[in-house]
């Protein structure tokens, strides 16, 4: 799911919560070969949809009816918040596209009780989550799977997420007739690599529909006042830093919808009046954003956890730890890094503060402090 748009807003236009007008929709795009029209802003569900009803209805009233959430999201109240809305809502289910996820151990338990916390008798999109290579996905009891509840009318379509070498499960997943879509993350950081750029044109060609995540790029160590200068430049042309980052995700061809975490009320009226604006990213804004990228690549972690995990003999989710963090340093505390964190099993929390983690950092593309921010996340999220 993707991040929070931050830095506050300058597309703000009047059509978006005027009073005296009737709310503007966003745009749509067709879901892969699927011939159905989602919308190309999504409402990432990663935060306290019970407490929150009234984010549900301000996205609704704009169009934005692409939902995604987990089975793990809030402890499954991500999924019971929404069933909430569709409770004093029925007649609305027909207008979303409803995404959920669960974990490949226990696919059919997690999508029965996943359909029974929303209220639906089906999602849209169900997607195998958190997936780190095509191997995990390409099984012939997956696929048997994701044909039996097909078939069932459980789910319409079927996918996986992946956080982790989003390069090479792309390109595995363009091979699979049976894979409907693919949520990954794609950034202003990551689109330009080759691997990654051959690897979307092949999941395209394929018609597989792709959903981007974490648009906002944000890192694992604190910008500083140089850094944050560098981003100055598009305020000149009517975008805050986190729409222009949004902005990038959504205007590419390729992408039918970019998910972005709206858990407040400010952070939904940014990222729809990113959404609505017609303005287009010049290249020149393009060209900011790679200079910030440039600039703090050694503060983001990619996810190319083949490499550093690799080099720590596989014991460490390295990966996991960095999301975590991220989530601790950028989510304005809508996400529970701590509870996220106290999931990984006891051994590797207590391994993170004496990591030897030479090799990791030496394999590391982007050369993240890797040492440090296992210390820094075993302290932050103990």
């Amino acid at each position: 799911m993707a991040g929070t748009v931050g830095l506050g807003s300058m597309l703000t236009p009047a059509s978006v919560w005027g009073a005296a007008l009737a709310p503007a929709a966003v745009g749509r795009k067709t879901f892969g070969r699927t011939g159905v029209e989602v919308s190309a802003l999504g409402l990432g569900c990663m935060f306290d949809i019970i407490d929150n009803q009234v984010i549900l209805q301000k996205a609704l009233d704009h169009g934005v009816t692409y939902w995604d959430t987990a089975a793990v999201y809030e402890k499954g109240g991500s999924e019971r918040g929404i069933g909430m809305f569709l409770d004093k809502n029925p007649s609305v289910r027909q207008q979303l596209f409803i995404t959920t996820k669960g974990k490949v151990s226990e696919l059919s338990r997690t999508l029965d009780e996943s359909l029974a916390r929303l209220h639906t008798d089906h999602v849209d999109l169900f997607l195998l989550h958190g997936m780190s290579s095509i191997e995990e996905v390409d099984r012939p009891e997956i696929r048997a799977f994701a044909e039996r509840v097909k078939g069932e009318g459980k789910t319409r379509f079927i996918g996986f997420s992946t956080h982790s070498n989003m390069a090479q499960c792309l390109m595995g997943a363009s091979r699979l007739p049976w894979i409907d879509g693919v949520l990954f993350t794609y950034n202003y950081r990551v689109m330009h690599e080759p691997d990654l750029v051959a690897a979307v044109d092949a999941c395209h060609s394929a018609g597989i529909g792709l959903i981007a995540m974490k648009t906002q790029g944000q890192r694992q160590t604190e910008d500083t006042a140089a850094h944050q200068a560098l981003l100055a430049p598009l305020t000149s042309r009517g975008f805050s830093p986190g729409q222009a980052k949004l902005k990038v995700a959504m205007e590419h061809p390729k992408i039918t919808t970019a998910i972005v975490q709206m858990p407040n009320i400010r952070l939904c009226r940014e990222n729809i009046a990113a959404a609505l604006d017609q303005t287009k990213l010049a290249e020149v804004d393009h060209a900011v954003l790679q200079r910030y990228a440039a600039a703090t690549s050694n503060g983001y972690c990619a996810g190319c956890r083949r490499l550093c995990e690799h080099a720590l003999g596989g014991e460490i989710p390295v990966q996991d730890v960095m999301r975590h963090l991220m989530y601790a340093r950028n989510y304005d505390g809508s996400v529970d890094a701590r509870a996220l964190f106290a999931e990984l099993p006891l051994a590797v929390r207590e391994k993170l503060p004496h990591l030897d983690c030479t090799e990791a950092e030496r394999v590391c593309p982007r050369g993240l402090p890797i040492g440090r921010l296992m210390r820094e996340a075993a302290e932050l999220l103990a």
